[in-house]
């Protein structure tokens, strides 16, 4: 399954500047996604991240590849959808993350997660980005699927 960006705006609650997947390739709902991000010197960090040479911080890279997962982890459950407003979806822990390669504009990171374990509360994920075939980015990722308050 493919998702454009409208279709990925319905389903995460993100927007600009925070919204970091632009389109998903590939997508196996509860199993695994592979997503773009294109990575524009328009981007706001760039401004101070560095000025002389701009460097997407690791953060962020890190934060699309929650994004991606988030997208392919409730696409088969009609109850739970990190767009609803009544859920907050969390990136709660990050393990063993280690940044190959700067990222910076004019690449396309390739967004690759995979699912290690998906619950109604707790979510684990493989997580990889790539930029022409070279690892950019990588880590274990935990996020955690709360409902809010009203």
């Amino acid at each position: 399954m493919e998702l454009d960006i409208r279709q990925i705006m319905d389903r995460l609650p993100h927007r600009y500047p925070m919204l970091l997947v632009d389109r998903v390739l590939e997508m196996v709902p509860g199993k695994r996604v592979v997503a773009i991000k294109n990575v524009s010197m328009n981007e706001p960090f760039f401004t101070g991240h560095f000025p002389h040479h701009p460097v997407m911080p690791g953060v962020l890279i890190i934060e699309a590849l929650a994004q991606a997962a988030a997208l392919f982890s409730f696409e088969d459950d009609s109850e739970v959808n990190p767009s609803d407003k009544k859920i907050a979806y969390y990136l709660v822990g990050v393990d063993g993350a280690r940044f190959r390669r700067p990222v910076v504009p004019g690449d396309q990171l390739r967004l690759e997660v995979s699912a290690d374990r998906i619950s109604r509360s707790i979510c684990k994920y493989t997580a990889q980005a790539t930029v022409d075939g070279q690892v950019a980015a990588e880590a274990k990722l935990m996020c955690a699927i709360r409902v809010l308050e009203s």
